[in-house]
């Protein structure tokens, strides 16, 4: 084993832990705090991959900017600081939505027939940042993905507007 696949195994297993740790904290600092820990493993794998440009991107728009923006959030939010957290009382349902979730996206991905397009490595050329706008954008290139995380991310959104909301009846 080399050493890039050791210090890659390190990487993915610290990752994968501060994924997990994320979405089980019962802190919402806690939470973001492993949020930007877990986007920081993911810059490292696209450093491994030297793709220098999506792991400057990936630093300085999700950890320099999202996680940060996250963090101010959660601070500033009136009941941030409310320890009295009990956990969610519908798990069961949500580990069925979220593997459901996960079976449909695996189906996806499995029967699509250009499945195969979408691991092929960037080549020199595609290196430009120019080229890789346009890939992003081409139907023959990666438009299927970018559009689904453009979805993710008004997913997000509509999230935090709900979140965010007041609702009638309540105490400030």
């Amino acid at each position: 084993m080399t050493l890039m696949q050791v210090i890659f195994l390190a990487n993915a297993l610290v990752t994968i832990f501060a994924a997990l740790m994320m979405v089980t904290s019962r802190k919402l600092i806690h939470a973001a705090l492993w949020l930007v820990l877990c986007l920081f493993g993911v810059a490292a794998v696209f450093g491994m991959l030297e793709a220098s440009f999506i792991t400057i991107v990936q630093i300085i728009v999700y950890i320099g900017a999202i996680a940060i923006l996250i963090l101010f959030a959660v601070m500033l939010t009136q009941n941030a600081v409310d320890d009295s957290y009990k956990g969610n009382r519908r798990w069961l349902m949500t580990g069925l939505v979220a593997l459901l979730a996960l079976g449909g996206t695996l189906l996806a991905l499995f029967t699509w027939p250009k499945v195969a397009s979408l691991s092929t490595a960037l080549t020199t050329a595609q290196l430009d940042i120019g080229l890789i706008g346009q890939a992003l954008v081409d139907p023959q290139g990666y438009v299927i993905p970018f559009e689904v995380s453009s979805l993710l991310l008004i997913a997000a959104l509509i999230g935090a507007i709900y979140v965010g909301m007041e609702r009638k009846g309540e105490e400030k």
